[in-house]
């Protein structure tokens, strides 16, 4: 358990910083989002998101694994001090992402006439698709350089590009749109962001981390030895991601056929608030991955399952009641945020969001631990289930209840691949969820979810009040319900205690609420402290000390 804390410390620091970067990039890019929401109508915004498709589609067959096989080497050869080694990653990634960027933005741009004509029946968005396109190649060049900073383990710079990225945008899409070029302005908002990013990106990797390193020869002979072991990698995790990509992309191609502008826009703001739950999920997720990498299972099956199961509770106890609260405030969060034209948001959102839910089984924490482990067919295998499942569903349900059907296609199309994969996981590593904490945790989320609906449905005021009355209520009732029914109990207040340690005011911050928690359960049930691994861990580092 001791070295399950430490890993987790190290998790909850990577963490923290991304975090940090996801937050603050996702609070920019809202307030350009709301900016945008408000100055174009519903049907322009679901014109605009249109446009977005087929780069989106086309820019899954450009990496092939590439950025995952970036970070995995750099982290395995600065282990083993190889700058070299190191260096040629570094060089044939770019090479590649540059060639399979430069292509597909130009197909991309060929093929923009026919798919606003023939496919979408819009012609007017022919000109927004193909501005779109130069973000194929501009993600490329951000990709390096964002893989290679959490190869390097500089999540502060990977941070920093994330935020560029969404300050760029923020500025460029309304003051564009102000200025009178209404869902141009946007797109080319849109389009400077990446490419702007992908220049810092790509700047910061070299003078600050590529240029320090021992100077070595590069041929081609080496990059094409480097790139071959980086595809065997990071092609089974790229076929998994075309898979799943496509999948999604399939039912934006469906959706503006079966559904109006209006509607298309409605469900857009819809999927970027519930952007905000990335504050959790994306972090936890990156990090995940490096912390199941370092386990051996023939030789830590012990501290294996123990890593997966806490990573399952603790990613459980942020993100559950994040998901209750989103959909038990739905309805004054868009008011308050993007005004009461976008009607159907609120329901299109709380429909969007229950997937989120499956965290408590394990589905965020599966995927890391599958690529962790070098298991990657297995995640490919997944991604076949669900495309196999989801094909005949969105034909079923998209054109009979257009973006419901798209949402409910969505999410029953990845319930069967989810379920084989965990099972298989917990058949061959023993690895699952504490389902009994699992369901206390859902049960403390969804008291306080009850009470902040009430709160807010039976009062008469202006909907950003409502909104923070619901929110204060919802806080009040989780942290002190969570302890009452043991979704908590003192052994995981000290370990979040112990693992947000090193976060200095933040830790500060954190233990607000865990202080109360721990009143609580102590008042209740009346156990001691001291008593848990991670007490025990703190005490001995003290002695030592």
């Amino acid at each position: 358990m001791g070295k399950a804390l430490e890993m987790g410390k190290t998790s909850a620091t990577g963490s923290f910083y991304l975090l940090l970067g996801v937050a603050t990039s996702t609070v920019v890019m809202a307030v350009g989002t709301i900016l945008l929401t408000r100055l174009l109508s519903p049907a322009e915004y679901g014109l605009y998101t249109i446009a977005m498709t087929p780069s989106l589609t086309i820019n899954l067959f450009r990496d092939w694994g590439v950025n995952s096989a970036i970070t995995k080497h750099i982290a395995g050869f600065r282990a083993r001090d190889k700058d070299g080694e190191i260096r040629s990653v570094i060089v044939a990634g770019l090479a590649f992402e540059v060639m399979t960027g430069f292509a597909l933005s130009i197909v991309s741009l060929l093929l923009a006439s026919f798919i606003a004509s023939a496919v979408f029946h819009r012609p007017e968005s022919s000109y927004a698709i193909s501005i779109m396109s130069v973000t194929i190649f501009s993600g490329a060049l951000l990709t390096v350089a964002q893989s290679s900073f959490i190869g390097f383990e500089r999540m502060k710079l990977n941070s920093l590009t994330v935020v560029c990225q969404s300050i760029v945008k923020t500025v460029t899409g309304p003051v564009l749109v102000i200025a009178g070029y209404g869902v141009l302005g946007a797109v080319i908002g849109y389009t400077t962001s990446f490419l702007a990013a992908g220049i810092i990106g790509l700047a910061i990797l070299y003078i600050f981390l590529f240029r320090p390193l021992r100077k070595s020869k590069i041929g081609r002979s080496e990059i094409s030895k480097t790139l071959k072991a980086m595809l065997k990698f990071g092609v089974p995790i790229s076929i998994s991601t075309i898979l799943a990509g496509s999948f999604a992309q399939f039912y934006a191609f469906m959706m503006p056929i079966h559904a109006s502008d209006t509607m298309v826009g409605n469900y857009q703001v819809a999927a970027n608030f519930s952007i905000l739950l990335s504050f959790v999920t994306v972090p936890i997720s990156t990090v995940l991955f490096p912390a199941f990498a370092k386990l051996d299972p023939k030789n830590d099956h012990q501290l294996l399952r123990t890593v997966f199961a806490s990573s399952i509770k603790y990613t459980a106890l942020l993100l559950v009641p994040a998901t209750m609260a989103s959909m038990a405030l739905a309805s004054p969060m868009i008011n308050t945020l993007f005004g009461e034209k976008y009607a159907y948001a609120p329901f299109f959102l709380v429909l969007y969001v229950i997937f989120n839910l499956f965290a408590l089984i394990g589905n965020l924490s599966l995927p890391s631990f599958l690529s962790g482990l070098g298991d990657t067919k297995m995640l490919m295998k997944q991604s076949i289930v669900t495309l196999s499942v989801g094909i005949p569903l969105a034909f079923l349900l998209i054109p009979s209840f257009g973006v419901v059907g798209v949402i409910m296609t969505s999410l029953f199309a990845g319930m069967p691949g989810m379920f084989w994969s965990l099972y298989w996981a917990w058949n061959r590593y023993g690895a699952k969820a504490d389902f009994e904490s699992s369901m206390r945790i859902l049960a403390s989320s969804s008291l306080a979810a009850v009470a902040a609906y009430l709160s807010v449905n039976f009062i008469s005021v202006v909907d950003w009040l409502k909104l923070a009355i619901g929110v204060l209520v919802f806080l009040m009732v989780y942290v002190l319900s969570a302890p009452l029914i043991k979704a908590v109990v003192l052994a995981d207040i000290e370990n979040l205690r112990a693992m947000t340690s090193g976060l200095g005011i933040v830790s500060r911050i954190v233990n607000v609420p865990l202080v109360v928690a721990e009143k609580v359960f102590r008042r209740c049930y009346g156990q001691k402290r001291g008593n848990s691994s991670a007490s025990k861990l703190q005490e001995k580092r003290q002695k030592s000390a």
